[in-house]
């Protein structure tokens, strides 16, 4: 019985065991973040009892079961989101609830469908071909909750709300890593095991993903807060993985579960490296950071890694599954047709993109003037404790391993095994040459570096138009505003107007016509008899003309 409800194969087995490597991570870095917080045993507790939960969704093996463990998880979301101390933690939590609970609905009538289609809840039975309304039907409600839990548009938002206003530990562990890994990890299943997919489908996923990733990296771009910044990131990243499963073909599908399981590797360090500027600063705001690096080396170095990771820059992790997803689009081509075109210039507009983002995020962070609010005082390195410490430093090593050694290590070990098919390589990149080509431009940029300082030469001021910086703070420049003027170009000035009246937030959308439904409702049902006889009136005539048309 255990082993129909139940079932491990290499792809539950390969990500199962990453959920728990991602868990035991964030214990650790949360017994130093946490630390004087209240109620910390349930903290604990619900971090325990989300593993169990997000296990449970992995290795299950009947879809029944497989969606009771799915929105336990949903409402553990809710608990842990509870433990922020903003005034917008508890609002922040029941969007997030909402969104993701709702999708769950969503999910139990896409299972119900199956059951009609095919008489049977075991995933292992199942093999369902697109070739009717109800199997369309029943796939696209299955993918919408996959797409709620990993984040990709539109049912998006309750990301960057979260990631702003929950604690940085519990954003580290769900939407940037186990969410991303049970999110893909059911698109895959239901993509590659339960249905058949056809060109049709495929080209609706590749569509998701490559306005996910443009999409969402342009809402990044004008961000101020630190947290909510890499949320969006958070979300664009999710259309490469949706892009990659898209293609169809298994080389970009190894792509797509790649960089899963890397997304949540390098953006677990970029969230556990940002928390560490917000416990030593004391905010998240971009304004008020800068010119940490001089007193968070160790911070520094980890964030930088893992920015140039989840932009795409070799030879880190990032760019070994992106390289692998632009492959498999460019397989497309072989086949004809002419949209590859436009998800390959999606997929490097978003890199782009990204790496323009965070070369704002890290000067404003870490480089230039520090903030005359939030400066630390003194020159005196004053990292975080070595429970902090220690999961960031982990994850920034496997950002270089991962990439590095990508066939070796991942690829070899967990993704190939993962899928049934074999994947063949085309181009030219090879990771051993490309890094030892790195390492040596570093090194030669080092000798020159000193042979630089060795010769006489004059000091003096830096020259930034004829002041001083330290007397006129105002000249300060922090950052923050680099980019901001896209919001003024064009039909982009009028697409950000809107994203700010929050008309592309689907939440926000659907409280307005649920108010205005029941604000009709109220004003209907006012307590007036004469209304009330009046559409009386009017629903008796609009029967008698259906009856006697």
């Amino acid at each position: 019985m255990l082993g129909e409800l139940f079932k491990v194969d290499n792809f539950s087995a390969f990500v199962g065991t990453f959920a728990a490597f991602f868990t035991v991570l964030i214990a650790v870095y949360s017994f130093g973040f946490m630390r004087g917080q209240k109620g910390l045993a349930r903290y604990y507790l619900y971090i325990a009892l989300t593993l169990i939960s997000s296990l449970g969704a992995i290795f299950a093996n009947n879809l029944v079961v497989f969606v009771v463990f799915w929105g336990f998880l949903g409402f553990l979301l809710y608990l842990l989101i509870e433990f922020g101390n903003k005034e917008r933690t508890s609002a922040t939590a029941r969007k997030s609830l909402i969104i993701v609970g709702g999708t769950d609905a969503f999910m139990l009538l896409g299972v119900a469908l199956i059951w009609l289609i095919n008489g049977s809840f075991q995933m292992d039975e199942l093999a369902i071909t697109l070739d009717n309304k109800f199997a369309i039907l029943a796939y696209l409600l299955l993918a919408i909750g996959a797409f709620a839990k990993a984040g990709a548009m539109p049912f998006h938002t309750w990301i960057p709300d979260m990631a702003e206003d929950a604690p940085t530990p519990v954003t580290a562990f769900l939407p940037a890593s186990l969410d991303k890994l049970l999110g893909i990890y059911f698109l895959g299943r239901i993509s590659l095991d339960i249905f058949q997919m056809n060109d049709a489908m495929n080209m609706f996923l590749m569509g998701v993903g490559s306005f996910t990733i443009v999409a969402a990296v342009m809402m990044a771009l004008v961000q101020h807060d630190l947290k909510r910044l890499l949320g969006y990131h958070a979300v664009s990243q999710v259309g490469y993985m949706v892009l990659g499963i898209g293609t169809g073909n298994p080389l970009g599908i190894a792509g797509g579960i790649f960089h899963m399981l890397n997304h949540a590797i390098y953006k677990s360090c970029l969230f556990l490296s940002g928390g560490a500027v917000e416990k030593k600063a004391g905010t998240t705001d971009l304004e008020k950071l800068g010119g940490l690096v001089k007193v968070m080396p160790i911070t520094f170095i980890t964030f930088l890694i893992g920015s140039l990771a989840i932009s795409g820059v070799p030879p880190f992790n990032g760019f070994a599954s992106k390289w692998m997803i632009y492959q498999g689009i460019i397989e497309l081509g072989k086949n004809g047709g002419g949209w590859w075109i436009v998800w390959l210039m999606a997929a490097m507009f978003g890199s782009a993109l990204t790496l323009a983002s965070f070369m704002k995020l890290v000067h404003a962070i870490f480089l230039g003037q520090p903030s005359n609010e939030r400066a630390i005082a003194g020159n005196k390195k004053q990292e975080v404790g070595i429970t902090m410490l220690f999961p960031a430093v982990l994850l920034a090593v496997f950002c270089i391993i991962f990439g590095v050694f990508a066939y070796a290590v991942p690829l070899t070990m967990f993704i190939f095994p993962s899928l049934n098919e074999g994947v063949a390589f085309d181009g030219v990149w090879n990771s051993g040459i490309a890094t030892t080509l790195i390492l040596l431009a570093i090194v030669l940029g080092a000798i020159i570096y000193f042979l630089g300082r060795m010769a006489k030469t004059r000091r003096t001021e830096s020259f930034v138009g004829g002041e001083f910086l330290e007397k006129n703070a105002d000249m300060r420049l922090s950052g923050v505003e680099f980019y901001n003027t896209i919001q003024d170009v064009g039909i982009l000035k009028f697409i950000y107007r809107l994203a700010g009246k929050k008309l592309f937030d689907i939440y926000e959308v659907g409280g307005k016509i649920a108010s205005g439904f029941t604000a009709t409702l109220r004003f209907l049902h006012n307590g007036v008899l004469p209304t009330y006889l009046v559409w009386c009136l009017l629903g008796m005539l609009a029967i008698f003309y259906v009856v006697f048309k």
